[in-house]
């Protein structure tokens, strides 16, 4: 494999590698260099590297991305910090292969999450994979499935699991010290503009666009897929509640210390403008786990806070309301500090990681593949029921689409002013109202509705197919 440098890039991929890999089962020692992959490169891959360069013995080893116009920025990166120059491939099959790659590091678009995670488990890699760490419910268990046999440590990108104010925060609401929590809100109020429309074409012949579709569909390349808009596809990502809203859903659920519920419905639309993205931008999603609630709310037009939150989540406990770290005694009275004590600090997340992949125990991890499946399934569930519904005129008159639950019912009617605001008639609109799914948690499927269970996977396009038996 030739040496990669800012003026000659690897422009050639590998074809399928089949068979079983090597199982690395190194023990690591304190002063041991830890060599890793970044795989993905355009937007999160940069926030890797720097934060894998920043931690003693630790080398940025490989840099893999399906587009090689990405390479130079990156190498730049490196080489500003006076570090080895990395090795530039497209294809991470080629990075597996090597014995002396310890970490595959993993900030591609979400369809190759799991098996990007799978493939890197069985290699005997350790992986940090971002979130979320699935594209549908199957393949994310699957990831958990591979990480645990072949003894790996996978960490999800789900930050605030390392931030000490988020934990202690955690802690006092579990506790019980502010009575039962009820319901438990995350908020993704983040403005997403109009992606327009671009025309299928040629891929540039920078990018080997087989590689970057790898187990999604066969398909027309165009200018919204490479390299963000992806997000608002359902082959590639998983909308704005996918996305960001990941990291408010595993914080709601933290709070609730739940798995998986026992129903779902969501509802939405892609209000404001028209434009060739197919997630909604806007969306609420309930989830019933029996004796709590967790309500998840996706706003892309302009909009205002929330108890002072937008990406941000609410706990609504028996008498008081914990926002962020802020808590309400009183609905309309000033937030009064949650945490006062001052915290002990924690090592970050990659930190995190880093430290054990050193020791080799996987419950040193602050955010362990587990915990991502499931706050990473939630997002799978919600978009499920939106996807199966039906299209439902508003009245603008009270409309209950939530049945008798009034906490969700008022985030709709919220939603209705939030769009009026936006310049969006309330009157007449049709907004998709999701199929009410009920869930079997253990099972990690549907009851009784087989069109929604088919939902939890994806045919996959060989090789790249996420296996039934890991």
């Amino acid at each position: 494999m030739q040496k990669c440098t800012r003026r000659h890039f690897i422009k050639t991929s590998v074809g399928a590698i089949g068979g079983i890999y090597f199982i690395n089962s190194n023990v690591f020692g304190a002063n041991d260099r830890i060599r890793v992959a970044v795989a993905g490169l355009n937007g999160r891959g940069g926030q890797h590297i720097d934060e894998f360069m920043r931690i003693p013995g630790v080398e940025v080893a490989y840099l893999v991305d399906p587009d090689t116009r990405t390479f130079a920025r990156r190498l730049k990166q490196i080489e500003q910090k006076g570090a080895k120059l990395p090795e530039c491939v497209q294809d991470i099959r080629k990075v597996l292969d090597d014995k002396d790659v310890d970490v595959i590091a993993i900030a591609t678009p979400n369809h190759w999450h799991s098996l990007m995670t799978i493939w890197a488990c069985q290699a005997g890699k350790d992986v940090y994979v971002e979130k979320p760490c699935s594209h549908n419910v199957f393949e994310g268990r699957k990831a958990v499935e591979a990480a645990r046999k072949y003894n790996r440590i996978v960490q999800h990108g789900t930050q605030s699991r390392s931030d000490a104010r988020w934990r202690r925060t955690i802690e006092v609401i579990r506790s019980g010290q502010l009575g039962r929590l009820r319901v438990a809100r995350g908020l993704c109020y983040k403005p997403r503009g109009s992606i327009g429309f671009k025309p299928f074409e040629s891929p540039p012949k920078e990018v080997d666009f087989n590689i970057w579709l790898g187990p999604a569909p066969e398909q027309p390349y165009h200018g919204n897929l490479v390299h963000y808009n992806w997000h608002w596809f359902w082959d590639f990502g998983n909308g704005d509640i996918g996305n960001q809203g990941v990291h408010q859903m595993d914080i709601a659920r933290w709070g609730l210390n739940k798995t998986l519920p026992i129903s779902v419905i969501s509802l939405g639309g892609r209000f404001g403008y028209v434009d060739q993205g197919q997630t909604p931008n806007t969306q609420i999603a309930l989830f019933d786990f029996g004796d709590a609630l967790l309500i998840f709310e996706v706003r892309g037009l302009k909009t205002e806070d929330y108890y002072r939150q937008r990406i941000g989540n609410i706990f609504h406990m028996d008498d008081v309301i914990v926002a962020g770290q802020s808590i309400y005694r009183k609905d309309g009275d000033k937030p009064e500090p949650l945490i006062t004590e001052r915290l002990e600090g924690r090592p970050n997340i990659f930190r995190n990681f880093i430290e054990a992949v050193r020791s080799r125990d996987q419950k040193v991890l602050d955010a362990d593949i587990l915990e991502g499946h499931y706050s990473s399934a939630l997002c799978h569930l919600a978009n499920i029921s939106y996807r199966l519904g039906v299209d439902v005129e508003c009245t603008g008159n009270g409309d209950k689409p939530f049945g008798d639950c009034d906490d969700a019912n008022e985030a709709f009617g919220r939603m209705l002013e939030h769009l009026k605001e936006n310049g969006v008639p309330i009157k007449g609109l049709k907004y998709r109202l999701g199929r009410k799914l009920l869930f079997d948690p253990k099972e990690e499927k549907f009851l009784n509705d087989e069109e929604a269970n088919k939902l939890l996977t994806r045919q996959y396009r060989h090789p790249f197919v996420v296996p039934e038996r890991v």
